[in-house]
């Protein structure tokens, strides 16, 4: 590792401004603890690196390094970065906010009672199509135009209610979210995301290294996954769970080659440390990252809070907004007005407005936590420990 002084720590690649050295011996002690294979964290502020740091190994038989240019796959933490995409495309449209119907743009999504349905209600996790109750070929999560298609025909779980609680959709949202921005902007949410705020297609140094939809020449640098030992901590199991992540059909074969290039914004982005950090930052100013910029109207709407309470599939209250979550729980630094997400197994991020900090976690060991993985929560601590 090379401190901001120049020393070298062998064992822990990457940088640490002076003054965050807490961050690396945190992150160091993730694998003294033997909790990590490989993992990279990342701490951004103002548009400053603070914090950039690898570890560990890409590869079960510890026969590569975890570096800086290795992606990972972040799963659900993907979710904010999609929904910045679909605020991006609404500031854009004509005559379209987040409180738009859906069926004024995909006529088709008004059956099965879902015609008063908004763009706001799919985003904060509110449309009750959480998952399938019947059977579907799990091949359909690999076409999201026919998994859409299907969405479209299917009678919501539940219809949005008074109190404004939501229904945590791991993996549909996504296509919801992406057929949003097709239908909307004429291009997939994956190549506006290259082109509006990564500029990954044309590569540079200002690049972002982050890909929903990752091209196989990509694929030689991202890292194997090593998968939980026990189930996640989903709670008491009910319908809406049981949909969401219990059937041989709620999800597709992670890890193939065609799932890696599929575009799910919900649960396949791949990126590093850094460059999540970097897209996070967005939720610490004000929407404003990389390339892009979300009007601020839009930007307020966008952080209103839509639901408050105990989710019907995630055995968490929370807070959600279009898309992120509202740092009710703590887990996501100690600003309550931080916005945030968790992947499954352990990655995490968010963006703190009143520090204008970002935070973004990234590993290959995964355990069962939903939120709030011990691993993050150390480096999030240590980060705060650090800043003035």
């Amino acid at each position: 590792m090379t401190t901001g002084k120049g020393l070298k720590m062998s064992d822990i690649r990457g940088y640490v401004k002076p003054g965050f050295e807490a961050v690396h011996d945190a992150f160091k002690d993730n694998f003294d603890r033997d909790e990590e294979l490989g993992a990279g964290f990342a701490v951004f502020q103002d548009g400053e690196c603070l914090v950039d740091l690898q570890g560990g190994w890409v590869d079960r038989k510890k026969t590569a390094l975890f570096e800086a240019n290795t992606l990972t796959p972040i799963f659900s933490t993907t979710k904010p970065i999609a929904a910045l995409v679909v605020a991006y495309i609404v500031d854009q449209a004509p005559g379209v906010t987040l409180d738009s119907l859906m069926t004024e743009f995909w006529p088709e999504f008004g059956a099965k009672g879902k015609e008063d349905l908004t763009i706001a209600d799919v985003l904060s996790h509110q449309s009750g199509l959480c998952g399938f109750e019947d059977a579907i070929d799990p091949k359909l999560w690999l076409d999201p135009r026919a998994l859409n298609a299907h969405l479209a025909k299917t009678e919501p779980l539940w219809l949005p209610v008074p109190d404004g609680t939501s229904g945590y959709h791991p993996l549909t949202w996504g296509y919801l979210a992406g057929e949003i921005v097709e239908r909307l902007a004429g291009r997939s949410l994956g190549t506006v995301l290259a082109d509006e705020f990564t500029g990954t297609l044309e590569g540079g140094e200002d690049m972002i290294d982050f890909w929903i939809g990752t091209p196989k020449s990509q694929h030689e640098r991202i890292s194997e996954v090593q998968r939980p030992r026990e189930m996640a901590k989903l709670g008491a199991m009910n319908r809406y769970n049981k949909a969401a992540f219990m059937t041989s059909w709620s999800a597709p074969e992670r890890g193939t080659t065609e799932w890696r290039e599929t575009e799910i914004p919900s649960a396949n982005g791949h990126g590093t440390a850094r460059s999540v950090a970097q897209l996070y930052a967005a939720f610490a100013n004000g929407g404003k990252v990389g390339r892009a910029s979300i009007g601020s109207d839009t930007w307020n709407d966008f952080l209103t809070l839509r639901t408050t309470g105990q989710d019907r599939v995630l055995p968490f209250i929370i807070e959600f907004a279009c898309g992120v979550m509202r740092n009710n729980s703590g887990f996501y630094g100690p600003n309550p007005e931080s916005w945030g997400h968790s992947g499954w197994g352990g990655s995490a991020a968010f963006g703190d407005p009143d520090n204008r900090l970002s935070c973004a976690y990234v590993m290959n060991k995964q355990s069962a936590h939903l939120q709030g993985d011990p691993r993050s929560q150390r480096l999030f601590d240590a980060v705060y420990e650090c800043v003035d």
